[in-house]
């Protein structure tokens, strides 16, 4: 399995071997811990699951990053997610730099903004009305506010492993590295957590049962129709339609959170590959091809309780500017230039967790990769893949640390928490897929 790609990364890790790499990035985080709070502008990236921070990354190309003392990575975390194309890409970085020259914020609607928004109608049909937002912590948030303003109903149902953002409401019994819990330790009142009834992801019946428990209370059902936020976890067979069976009995309302499934499962997302049309979408990440672009949106009656036209404020000055919609433009330019690009994703992820697999099965773990469209993910917990976070936490952390470490100690950055799974882009290649597995059948063994 060996590839070029491997050679080209080894070649690089023995260019810095007389380096003492771990005095220098000691040295790096001690800088870091003294101006940002701990250390980091996210706390994933602090690394506690795997035991140190990721590497300080100077930048990256295609498939690959390199950091700050010149050592090359292929890169499966992929930002969480955003990084569809390829690091780097020339067609988004052109198409931001001119709108930047243009006047990168105008504070007013442009008009690129409206056609941007008519495109992603065009992709998400029931995406009737939409508003964009910088990130999709906005986008959830603002989605139920937009539910509780036209139900008139305060509590929503979401499901623990679920990760939609950093708001009060959303950041207790969530999935990605959030771990927090509903106190004030973590920054949540107990109001705030009174209005959230929280239920195991892929379990209708719990959903039925709180429905009928709050009759007449809940504004909204917030779910990812598959969850990427506590390893790769699929929606059991017709989980998604009884959600909208459900909410719909129920005069509830169904929000998709897309964020990151929008543009990773195909142009129209996951609604599109179910078949189930939630009443209001979010989406993020990838929409803006590695700038910070969100939008949701849903049924015209709906999104009426808006201001201007109704009574809900949703608004930011970095809303919709020109240069994260000039990126957007050029990704979707991107993806409609290439058809086939999907299905080479698809097949380049199911190569690499095939391979997996095979690796894994070889050596007698018994544990199940799971892939979805450009998603890849394998737990260190015996048996068939997890559905739902009880399940999720089941897994050996300390394993994975371990597979982390000996993993980049080859070349290969992996997400630093095993609640989070492996990304491809179009940039990955055959080569990229020889040198991980070959790299993983070392480490594993």
């Amino acid at each position: 399995m060996q590839g070029c790609a491997a050679k080209r990364a080894s070649t690089l890790l023995r260019k810095t071997a007389d380096i003492d790499l771990g005095t220098v990035r000691a040295d790096e985080i001690h800088r870091a811990q003294a101006v940002l709070a701990g250390g980091v502008d996210s706390p994933v990236r602090a690394g506690k699951p795997v035991g140190a921070p990721t590497p300080f990354l100077a930048r990256g190309t295609g498939s690959r990053v390199i950091d700050t003392h010149g050592r090359e990575y292929i890169d499966y975390l992929c930002a969480y997610g955003p990084v569809l194309l390829g690091h780097g890409d020339q067609r988004i970085a052109s198409a931001a730099q001119r709108a930047m020259l243009e006047g990168a914020v105008l504070g007013a609607t442009h008009p690129q903004e409206v056609r941007l928004a008519e495109r992603v109608r065009w992709r998400f049909p029931t995406m009737e009305r939409v508003r964009f937002v910088s990130t999709g912590t906005e986008a959830c948030m603002s989605a139920v506010r937009v539910a509780r303003a036209f139900t008139r109903r305060q509590k929503f149902i979401r499901f623990e492993g679920c990760y939609h953002g950093h708001s009060d409401e959303m950041i207790f019994s969530a999935g990605a590295s959030s771990l927090s819990v509903p106190s004030l330790a973590a920054g949540v009142t107990r109001a705030v957590a009174a209005s959230v009834v929280v239920v195991p992801f892929n379990d209708a019946n719990a959903v039925a049962h709180a429905l009928r428990e709050h009759a007449g209370e809940i504004a909204a059902i917030i779910v990812e129709p598959v969850c990427a936020n506590m390893g790769l976890c699929m929606p059991e067979a017709e989980f998604l339609e009884r959600l909208r069976e459900e909410s719909t009995a129920a005069g509830t309302l169904l929000i998709f959170d897309e964020v990151i499934t929008g543009l990773r499962l195909g142009p129209g997302g996951a609604q599109a590959r179910y078949g189930v049309a939630p009443d209001l979408t979010c989406i993020g990440k990838t929409v803006g091809g590695g700038l910070p672009i969100a939008a949701f949106g849903g049924r015209t009656d709906v999104m009426e309780v808006l201001a201007p036209q109704g009574q809900v404020f949703v608004g930011g000055t970095f809303s919709g500017n020109p240069a994260c919609v000039a990126a957007a433009h050029a990704l979707l330019d991107a993806l409609e230039a290439d058809p086939s690009v999907y299905d080479r994703l698809e097949r380049t992820a199911a190569r690499l967790a095939g391979g997996l697999q095979q690796i894994i099965d070889a050596l007698g773990f018994g544990f199940t990769v799971v892939q979805c469209a450009s998603m890849v993910d394998f737990m260190f917990r015996r048996g068939e893949p997890h559905r739902d976070m009880a399940h999720a936490r089941q897994a050996d952390a300390q394993a994975y640390a371990r597979y982390y470490n000996a993993m980049l100690e080859r070349g290969i950055l992996l997400p630093p928490s095993q609640m989070e799974l492996m990304f491809l882009t179009a940039a990955h290649s055959d080569d990229d897929v020889d040198a991980t597995l070959e790299a993983a059948h070392e480490a594993l063994s």
